[in-house]
């Protein structure tokens, strides 16, 4: 109990001001102790110094006619002054010649003492001592101070030449008058200051102690503890408790920040709770997920495999392709060098139909090859417009079936841009084509080519149903696709968003509505090679 109460922030805060109270007020009391003291002290000083002098002056007539019985009679009428303790008068060799004690005259007094040390500190005994060397303060049976002065008595002209008892002219100190002032009034006065202030102190210590405790006590301890109940509540479990918010000071702020700390901890708990109530049901969702991720990696490995045998099968398809053209165009020329060329004229069409016909085929076989040939790190300098022609050339047929019309509006002829030509094609291919599928009852199909400042700029524009809100911000994301379940992979926009970003360049859903959608490419145009990556 003891410990756990100086532990206590109150306790401590206490004893800190209360240190420095009572080390503030015993210096305070030390200094003006120390301030009246030595005040009283000077003024003693000077009163014993007025009454020296008024000595002096009232013997001077009576010594100057050698009335040693009249100066006797002054110092011993003065010696009865309040707080005078003794006056005495010593000739040169230390004798005191006249004194308020009759017992003490005619003593020799040792030139060690109290009383001669001072102007006999040396060989030669000083002749005009400063103040601060005539005066001596000393004890007096046990514990009483005394303040004694000696004022040197001087061999004035009018005394040296005096007819009475002149005094050789070359003697300049006669005597002392030696003046003993008890100081037991002032030590009285003193020591009364000095309890005065100390139980003055000792009260205001008290006192303000008492204050600070009871302040402590009610703004910081009982907010304190209420802070410590209410950690120890949320510790236990109710993490819904909430603190009084009393004050605007720092306690108050604390307390707020508690009670929103404990909000949060306890949705976060009740989130918790949610969770582990439905996490079968996630568990299965996220199983749902995996079969699908599942079937759509299965479904790229088909078309992976797809791909492989398109590319067979185009170059299988080649040689016969270029058979048929060859032999075409062959039997076309020689019949028509024949003499009756007219009869052949029809077979003749058709020969040239067929030659065209494989032509076609085998530009087209011709491209897939092309397509396929993989070629990622291959950047060269390519005509976008060329390309964009040949995406076209490969989806014309899918034109032709859907019913879709075309509408290319290319602003420049020519636009050369360092890229690997064939993922340029298979991006827009794949952009194409998604605008194919969003139209099944047919519809207008444009692509546009501009140039802006420093870049390329491709868009096409469908007038399908639109993107939905929900999906625009995930349709650039693999396996991500708005198509029925075995429809689609949804890995088309995100092979094009990867192409496009490989060729520092940026594609976005520009705008999207009821009446269509338009995609947006933007290809820098002037990057440096070991820019691209």
């Amino acid at each position: 109990m003891k410990y756990k109460f100086l532990n206590k922030l109150s306790t401590k805060l206490i004893l800190i001001i209360s240190s420095f109270l009572i080390t503030s007020l015993t210096a305070y009391t030390y200094v003006t102790i120390s301030n009246l003291e030595e005040s009283l002290t000077q003024c003693t000083l000077r009163n014993a110094n007025n009454i020296s002098d008024i000595i002096k002056k009232a013997a001077r007539y009576s010594m100057l006619l050698n009335r040693r019985e009249d100066v006797h009679q002054i110092i011993k009428m003065i010696g009865t002054e309040n707080g005078v303790k003794g006056i005495r008068v010593y000739n040169k060799q230390g004798t005191i010649i006249l004194s308020t004690d009759s017992s003490e005259m005619m003593q020799q007094v040792d030139m060690k003492s109290q009383a001669c040390i001072m102007c006999h500190i040396s060989n030669e005994p000083l002749t005009s001592p400063e103040r601060k060397e005539m005066m001596r303060i000393y004890n007096v049976n046990g514990n009483k101070r005394v303040l004694g002065l000696i004022n040197p008595i001087k061999n004035e002209p009018d005394c040296s030449t005096a007819n009475c008892h002149a005094h050789n002219p070359k003697t300049e100190i006669l005597g002392v008058l030696d003046v003993l002032i008890s100081l037991e009034k002032l030590d009285s006065i003193v020591a009364e200051n000095k309890r005065n202030i100390i139980t003055d102190s000792a009260i205001l210590t008290f006192i303000i102690a008492l204050t600070t405790g009871f302040f402590i006590t009610v703004f910081v301890n009982r907010p304190l503890k209420k802070l410590s109940f209410g950690i120890e509540e949320v510790g236990d479990g109710n993490l819904n408790y909430k603190l009084e918010v009393n004050s605007k000071d720092e306690l108050g702020v604390v307390a707020s920040r508690f009670n929103d700390m404990s909000t949060k901890l306890d949705a976060a708990h009740k989130e918790i709770e949610e969770w582990s109530e439905t996490l079968n049901l996630k568990v299965e969702e996220k199983s749902e997920e995996l079969r699908k991720i599942y079937g759509q990696v299965m479904q790229i490995e088909k078309l992976a495999s797809l791909g492989k045998l398109s590319a067979t099968v185009a170059h299988e398809l080649n040689n016969p392709l270029e058979g048929i053209l060859t032999y075409s165009k062959l039997v076309s020329l020689k019949l028509s060098r024949e003499p009756n060329a007219d009869e052949y004229k029809k077979l003749i069409e058709y020969l040239n139909l067929i030659a065209d016909e494989s032509a076609r085929c085998g530009k087209i076989v011709k491209d897939l090859l092309l397509f396929s040939h993989r070629s990622d790190n291959e950047f060269i300098d390519a005509d976008l417009v060329t390309a964009i022609e040949k995406s076209i050339q490969l989806i014309n047929h899918h034109l032709e079936i859907n019913k879709i019309e075309l509408i290319k509006e290319l602003e420049v002829d020519s636009v050369v841009l360092k890229c690997n030509p064939q993922k340029i094609q298979q991006a827009l291919i794949s952009i194409l084509i998604n605008a194919i599928e969003a139209m099944p009852g047919g519809g207008r199909l444009t692509v546009k080519l501009t140039r802006e400042n420093n870049d390329a700029i491709i868009r096409v524009e469908d007038q399908g149903a639109g993107i939905a809100d929900k999906d625009i911000a995930n349709i650039f994301e693999p396996f991500y696709s708005t198509k029925e379940a075995g429809s689609g992979t949804g890995l088309g926009l995100a092979v094009v968003y990867g192409i496009v970003n490989n060729h520092n360049g940026k594609v976005e859903v520009e705008k999207t509505s009821a009446e269509g959608t338009t995609f947006k490419i933007v290809f820098p145009l002037m990057k440096n090679d070991s820019e691209l990556s």
